[in-house]
């Protein structure tokens, strides 16, 4: 890249571990999905820096919201700087881990926190529109920016 649009960002603490017990292991018994379990979106790569999710303040537990009993995820997520051009890229990869990890009936929702970017309504409207989501990943340069920001690259 040639040059960063936040070139000193503000890292912040990583969370600990989420601790997993005995009944989130068993496969015989039923275990809601809870706030904690998708905030494990926090270990996202930063498309720009090499720092998560988490790191960089862009998502943070509280602004995850699940319900289990109706199927439903939502995630709000605050880019660094309100001009951010990453800021859809950043909440393509928020989207396409869930949709990769959560089971096909929970209807996720992806958005930025409200009054935190200059775009928010049209990085919105793309994010929540299936068909645009669904010809972005048919682009296989974008999918592979995609896949580097949701490769591990530390233990989080």
């Amino acid at each position: 890249m040639s040059q960063l649009e936040n070139a000193n960002p503000v890292i912040f603490q990583r969370s600990g571990d989420r601790l997993l017990t005995s009944n989130d292991e068993d496969e015989d018994v039923h275990d809601p999905i809870d706030d904690r379990e998708i905030f494990d979106i926090r270990a996202i790569n930063d498309p720009e820096h090499p720092l998560s999710l988490e790191e960089l303040n862009v998502v943070e537990q509280v602004r995850v919201q699940v319900n289990d009993e109706e199927s439903i995820v939502g995630i709000e997520f605050t880019p660094t700087i309100p001009h951010c051009s990453m800021a859809t890229l950043i909440g393509l990869s928020i989207k396409v881990k869930l949709l990769r990890s959560l089971p096909d009936r929970f209807k996720i929702d992806v958005h930025i926190t409200p009054g935190t970017h200059a775009s928010e309504e049209a990085v919105n409207k793309q994010l929540a529109d299936k068909e645009r989501v669904a010809a972005a990943l048919e682009n296989s340069s974008l999918l592979e920016v995609v896949n580097q920001c949701l490769t591990p690259t530390r233990g989080i």
